[in-house]
């Protein structure tokens, strides 16, 4: 098998990232399948689609199944996983590019929430 040294990078970067920067990971991978996909749907290549949104949605559960839950604003990000998963599934099945971008903006409402978090919890 060949040394790819990106993905060597990408592991290694992902072996050593902190919690948040892991979540942070997460969010942007989400945004990239989602982006994948509505490339995909303009493309009317509708098996990318499906596999796009899939990773996304798995990407979304990720961040819901790992939400501590000791905190109460974990409910609220909770509430909003659940939307966004409702919308990738119906932008799924009807291969609705509104559906899917709705989806999306929250995705990046939640990653830059996410950041503004990061950001205040290092200034501390």
């Amino acid at each position: 098998m060949p040394f790819n040294a990106a993905a060597a990078y990408q592991n290694s970067k992902i072996q050593t990232a902190s919690g948040a920067d892991l979540t942070l990971m997460l969010y942007e991978g989400a945004i990239k399948f989602c982006n994948l996909a509505m490339s995909a749907l303009e493309k009317k290549d509708i098996q990318s689609v499906n596999t796009n949104i899939q990773k996304a949605e798995r990407i979304i559960l990720e961040l819901q199944v790992t939400l501590d839950r000791k905190y109460p604003v974990a409910e609220d990000f909770d509430n909003v996983y659940k939307y966004i998963q409702g919308k990738l599934f119906q932008a799924n099945i009807k291969k609705d590019p509104e559906l899917l971008e709705e989806a999306l903006v929250q995705i990046r409402d939640m990653r830059d929430i996410w950041k503004q978090i990061m950001v205040k919890g290092r200034t501390k």
